[in-house]
């Protein structure tokens, strides 16, 4: 395990224990300026993941989704890394179990490591594109960050019929749209970024997205579909690009974009 993604994992799980310290009491949510919900657990785990890899990787840039929000954006350069603490507060705030800690290296405007984690249920999920990807299980990082079950994972070949994951909380007409366009076995609403993970552990065969994320939403499930051997890409089919500072949209906002296997049809 290169020193990078050790850091990287070190970190997500650091995260998760005041995670799940926060997630079991009555925390209290408040609403940002985009009126999006917030946490004590996003802060809290923000925190945590900036001093871990700060103090690791102290010439690495962090873009961190809370930090951001208060316009502290640093300078980036070739490698930068994209944190979201807890991805899918609302899921969060539901207690349903399906948010996640996404820790992202970009580099040269893609995602190269990726590390998915979701404090409630343990799963573990990484990627180093051109390594591969795999997944393991970590019990409870409070108690120990040993992973348990490590195991390659890798995209299928596409069915006859496509298998859909979509959002559970932001699905939209112009993705309800481009659906119709195919033909669907199961669709299966997925909180936070595991719909990504579960392209690539071959449980899935796309997932479109019309309606607003952000890069630290995306760039970690990216990072861990591309090493499985799947894509993301925009609506329009060029490869989505992380980084997007300056744009007539917000900093670091992305189009719309489908993730896929490779070898799920795409519409003519």
């Amino acid at each position: 395990m290169s020193d990078l993604l050790d850091g990287m994992i070190k970190a997500a799980l650091s995260a998760a224990e005041v995670i799940l310290d926060i997630y079991a009491t009555d925390f209290d949510v408040c609403v940002k300026g985009d009126a999006s919900p917030v946490t004590q657990a996003d802060q809290a785990a923000e925190a945590v993941i900036f001093d871990h890899l700060t103090q690791r990787f102290p010439d690495i840039p962090v873009i961190a989704e809370e930090a951001v929000s208060t316009g502290r954006i640093p300078e980036i350069g070739r490698d930068f890394f994209l944190v979201d603490p807890v991805d899918g507060t609302k899921e969060f705030i539901s207690r349903n179990g399906e948010f996640t800690v996404n820790i992202a290296l970009i580099r040269d405007g893609l995602p190269q490591i990726g590390v998915v984690f979701t404090p409630a249920k343990g799963w573990l999920f990484v990627g180093d594109v051109g390594r591969g990807a795999w997944r393991g299980h970590v019990r409870d990082p409070r108690q120990s960050h040993a992973i348990l079950n490590k195991r390659s994972i890798e995209v299928r070949d596409c069915r006859d019929r496509v298998d859909v994951v979509g959002s559970r909380s932001h699905l939209c007409e112009n993705t309800e749209a481009y659906l119709d366009q195919f033909d669907i076995g199961k669709h299966k609403p997925v909180g936070s970024s595991l719909k990504f993970c579960l392209l690539a552990a071959g449980e899935a065969d796309l997932y479109p997205r019309f309606s607003r994320t952000m890069e630290w939403d995306t760039a970690a499930g990216d990072a861990v579909l591309s090493a499985a051997g799947g894509i993301v890409e925009t609506a329009e089919g060029q490869r989505l690009l992380y980084g997007k500072i300056v744009q007539e949209d917000a900093p670091f906002a992305n189009p719309a974009f489908v993730a896929r296997t490779r070898t799920c049809p795409l519409p003519e």
